[in-house]
């Protein structure tokens, strides 16, 4: 462990350690160090697990609570340091040249390739993140505002502060640290759909608002060549980030999120950035000091100046009190008034749209570029143009998503003329939300309607009509498909065939530019398939789709719905873009942030910054010939290779979901009911009251593998589709040439590596255990041993993440402290499964669990 990280963690761990002595007295340090040094005897061969579940059964249920609330919150601090690490890491790396995964490293290796390509890609760039409300992140609102009091202080702690400062840091530190422990950690009432916008907004609010212009800094830097002119004249390049949300506008199986939730969630989205633009605006109009001897102002500049006087005479003319000789202050602090009045629905002041804000901060951008003073125009002003080009009045452009099969009903009562069900009255409703906000906030503010297991080209249809029966009324609508299960995916280049013989589909290609978006969702298909049968079959419908654009000259953006874990798509974002299919990706990437992931990659602006700059990168490289030929020439070769491996993989993974009360046997050896508990979040774990696999939503399914550290969806089934085709791993040669050769192979079994290195067969077989069918469990680690075995065998690795020294070290410092939990969770379970019939006992037990499943969760980093 890197010194200054060893440092962090010792620092926290021991104030930590203050707090539990001050709790509960020295017993209570002495009992989570004894379970400390147990797991950790256990991982090395020294003791065995009976030994350390022994120790855990012998406790009280109120220590042994105790004991995992101490693990839980010792992670999060462990997550903190690591976070820390990771921007000082960036720091160091940032000395000048050239950032391996940056902006200018896409740009110099395109360049370098000579086909000219650079201008055009770049003048297509999008990337659009879309922040959903899936119910993965596990800590509540009080700890993460908790944790970032702590990681405010551990950063001026590490800033070399003076003598009594550090005192003065050191004892807030314990103080933070000791309310963190006194905190609960696990939330007492139900999340509702607005409680998850306003989770979402401290991401906006803290990070993403500044983020977005020095992303865009660094792409005007790195298209100069040199940098230097950058901030001195007009930028190079367009504003390419554009933000999206399905919080309070996800409505598929959650019967909390209405019409009236959408309305709700989109002014509380406004108020924010119109705060945020506020201030911004203010900020910079007091900072403008320029005076007109130095830098006149245009006429344009003083005509709009003298309409604003006439206008609004005594605000104006206060202004032109406190800042004489200063027209472009003056104008700029009436532009920060009337945003504030947009807040406020002052009619009178405000301003009518984002455009009319535009061309007011271009008329002082003007002004002061004529007045030969470009640093001006194109420095701080520039910065407020870019987040009101990005973020208008809306924030983030809201997205509705409803189930197909409720539009079908909804279409043929419609079209009855007779008594309406409360849901088609709420689907129109919702759709004349959509006009409303469209009327407030303009179009983009909300114009995308995803139809969840889209089945056929009357699915879209069923929306426009929908929409086309509310007359004058009817919003603009983009019905986007979702293509969820793996015959889904194999229809959806038929289902857009059929979709451009609707009239309302072509007369919005027509308005857009033959713009058309598609969905693919990687969670149900990965459900239903396997992960490596999942992975090939989205790869053919990328590949098929891409065909149908170019054949069509339909502009085809995809949206990736990819979850945060491995088992639902998720992974380091920009190799999965070097891993799409060629001409699928064209310089636009759609993709969901879900849950934690939102305040793991945008949580802290340095590392948000990162990660979008990679997110471009790969976009930027993914769009260029040289790439795409590279991948198309593999994808050619190991194709059959490929087919083989996704077929035995399949076969394999049917076996096992198929198998007779299957769903019962994984609810006995998980927590998977219990995790409902958590109140994680407003969404219902199942669309259905049903209690299959089929109607259990991806997340749970995925949230509880992990707690029983199998994390089997992120590689059941690989195992055998590559014995199927290397004799067993006795000939793994054309294995590692596609290894080596193919992005989206390399990936495939990267993710698995992944996945595999953050699983432990150990505590696995003990959960498995629970379920009472010893062939189940026979056939589940008979799985994962063929695949951690051939896993290694094509990568020609000796342990696990043995490339990834980092990740590879922050999981074994980690294992043995969620070995920890678990062994406490399965206390719990195991009596649960047993049955209880004392009420409180019950009570103390599903605690247990639950906080248990909270602090696994946080030392994988991982939920759903």
């Amino acid at each position: 462990m890197p010194e200054p990280l060893r440092r962090d963690v010792r620092l926290l761990g021991a104030m930590l350690g203050d707090s539990l002595v001050e709790y509960g007295g020295p017993g209570l340090l002495d009992d989570v160090e004894r379970l400390r040094h147990a797991v950790i005897a256990a991982r090395r061969g020294e003791t065995g697990g009976d030994e350390v579940a022994g120790l855990v059964d012998g406790w009280s249920l109120e220590r042994a609570r105790e004991v995992a609330r101490a693990f839980t919150v010792y992670f999060h601090l462990t997550n903190l340091a690591e976070e820390h690490h990771r921007i000082r890491t960036l720091r160091e790396r940032d000395t000048g040249g050239t950032v391996p995964g940056s902006v200018a490293a896409a740009v110099e290796e395109i360049r370098a390739a000579g086909d000219g390509r650079l201008d055009a890609v770049v003048e297509g760039l999008e990337f659009r993140p879309v922040f959903t409300a899936h119910p993965t992140e596990a800590r509540r609102r009080a700890v993460v505002t908790a944790i970032q009091r702590i990681s405010d202080l551990l950063a001026r702690l590490n800033g070399d502060p003076g003598a009594s400062e550090r005192e003065e840091t050191e004892r807030s530190l314990r103080e933070e640290i000791d309310l963190l422990w006194r905190t609960a950690l696990r939330r007492i009432s139900q999340m509702d759909p607005l409680d998850e916008v306003r989770t979402a907004m401290a991401a906006f609010d803290e990070t993403i608002f500044r983020v977005v212009p020095h992303v865009y800094r660094s792409l005007d830097r790195a298209l100069e060549g040199d940098g230097e002119g950058s901030g001195a004249r007009p930028p190079k390049a367009r504003p390419y980030l554009r933000f999206g949300s399905w919080i309070g506008g996800d409505r598929d199986g959650n019967p909390y999120v209405t019409a009236q939730v959408t309305r709700d969630a989109v002014m509380i989205q406004a108020d924010h950035v119109l705060r945020a633009l506020e201030a911004a605006c203010a900020r910079i109009g007091r900072e403008l000091t320029v005076h007109e001897s130095t830098t006149p102002a245009s006429g344009d500049l003083l005509n709009a100046l003298a309409a604003a006087r006439t206008a609004h005479p005594r605000l104006v003319g206060d202004l032109a009190k406190r800042s004489p000789g200063e027209p472009h202050r003056q104008f700029l602090l009436h532009a920060a008034a009337r945003i504030a009045a947009t807040r406020e629905r002052d009619a009178d002041l405000a301003y009518a749209s984002p455009e009319e804000l535009l061309a007011d901060l271009r008329a002082v951008q003007g002004s002061l570029a004529a007045a030969g003073a470009p640093r001006q125009a194109y420095g701080r002003v520039q910065q407020l143009i870019w987040q009101v080009e990005t973020f208008g009045f809306h924030l983030a452009e809201l997205e509705i998503r409803q189930h197909s099969e409720l539009h079908e009903k909804a279409i043929e009562e419609v079209r009855s003329g007779g008594a309406r069900s409360e849901m088609t009255e709420e689907i129109l409703e919702t759709l004349r939300v959509i006009a409303w906000i469209q009327q407030r906030f303009g179009v983009r503010a909300c114009h995308r309607y995803i139809v969840s297991f889209t089945r056929s080209a009357e699915d879209i249809a069923n929306v426009h009509a929908l929409a086309e029966s509310l007359g004058d009324g009817a919003p603009v609508l983009d019905v986007i498909p979702l293509f969820e299960t793996g015959e889904d995916l194999e229809r959806a280049p038929s289902v857009l065939e059929g979709m451009l013989e609707i009239p309302a589909v072509r007369r919005r290609l027509d308005d857009t530019g033959r713009r058309l978006e598609v969905m693919l969702g990687y969670s149900d298909s990965a459900k239903q398939l396997g992960p490596a049968s999942a992975t090939l079959r989205l790869y053919d419908t990328q590949e098929a789709l891409a065909a149908w654009s170019a054949r069509t000259d339909v502009k085809l953006t995809l949206f990736h719905g990819r979850g945060g874990s491995l088992g639902r798509g998720g992974g380091p974002a920009n190799r999965a873009i070097l891993a799409q299919a060629p001409g699928s990706v064209a310089g636009r990437f759609k993709v969901t942030e879900q849950g934690e992931v939102i305040f793991a990659r945008y949580g802290h602006a340095e590392i948000a910054k990162r990660h979008v700059e990679q997110v471009t990168s790969a976009v930027l490289l993914a769009s260029t010939d040289a790439v795409q030929d590279r991948a198309r020439e593999a994808a050619a070769r190991f194709r059959p290779l490929a087919d083989k491996i996704s077929e035995a993989a399949r076969e394999a993974f049917r076996s096992l979901i198929e198998t007779e009360d299957f769903a019962l046997w994984f609810a006995r050896v998980s927590p998977l009911e219990e995790i409902a508990e958590l109140r994680i979040g407003s969404r219902p774990a199942r669309r259905k009251a049903a209690r299959g696999l089929e109607d259990l939503r991806a997340i749970p399914w995925v949230f509880a593998w992990t707690q029983t550290r199998v994390n089997l969806p992120g590689w059941y089934g690989l195992g055998s589709g590559l014995a199927a085709v290397s004799d067993d791993g006795r000939d793994v040669s054309e294995l590692r040439e596609a290894y080596e050769a193919w992005p989206l192979f390399n990936t495939l079994l990267d993710n698995a590596e992944m996945s595999l290195a953050k699983s432990d067969r150990a505590i696995a077989e003990r959960y498995l255990a629970l379920g009472e069918r010893p062939e189940l469990s026979e056939t589940v680690l008979t799985e994962y041993d063929r695949t951690r075995r051939l896993v290694l065998a094509v990568t020609g690795h000796d342990r696990l993440l043995e490339n990834r020294k980092v990740l590879s070290r922050a999981v074994e410092l980690r294992n043995p402290y969620v070995d920890a939990l678990s062994h406490l969770q399965l206390r719990a379970l195991k009596a649960l499964r047993a049955g209880v019939e004392d009420d409180t006992e019950r009570a103390h037990l599903q605690d247990l669990l639950l906080l248990s499943v909270n602090g696994v969760a946080a030392g994988l980093q991982n939920t759903g």
